[in-house]
């Protein structure tokens, strides 16, 4: 989810920028990043988004359902690199675009069954539009980041002060 909301909030500019994101994030790409793997990912994203911005849970979980069937591959157990045992959603020696597709789809879809439908949206104040997944125990998290919401209590407490003189 986060790799998601990051490459969604800040578009890589070029196949190396995907590749060093992807790495940091430890998705290794199996093979050559390419100027293909950079458009398939601006696919994936875009559609990622409307599943973001979708104004319910039966559209969300629509929109979700068409990603999940366009990356299906069946799960399984892989310790490639010695990295240890872990789930793989995506056949071997896919180009990394395809990889994100399934990783963006399955997580985002573990993220909301596990926490919630309401679990992913974007800041709610109105000049930021930063996606982010909310991992909160309470689940209530409305803003991207401390200064958004200080800068929104700032706004209504200088809202009020103002209709009250």
């Amino acid at each position: 989810m986060n790799l998601a909301a990051d490459l969604a909030n800040r578009r890589p500019a070029d196949v190396t920028e995907l590749a060093d994101r992807c790495r940091a994030a430890g998705v290794a790409p199996d093979g050559p990043v390419t100027p293909r793997d950079l458009a398939r990912t601006g696919e994936v994203l875009d559609a990622w988004e409307k599943v973001v911005d979708a104004s319910d849970e039966e559209e969300r979980a629509g929109l979700l359902n068409r990603m999940l069937a366009a990356a299906a591959a069946y799960p399984r157990m892989t310790n490639h690199a010695g990295a240890g045992w872990h789930l793989h959603y995506r056949d071997e020696g896919q180009p990394l675009g395809d990889v994100l597709h399934a990783l963006i789809s399955v997580g985002t879809a573990l993220h909301l069954a596990g926490r919630g439908m309401h679990r992913l949206r974007r800041c709610e104040v109105s000049e930021c539009a930063t996606i982010f997944a909310d991992t909160t125990r309470t689940g209530r998290r409305r803003y991207c980041s401390h200064r958004c919401a200080n800068r929104d209590a700032v706004r209504r407490h200088r809202a009020r002060t103002a209709s009250s003189d």
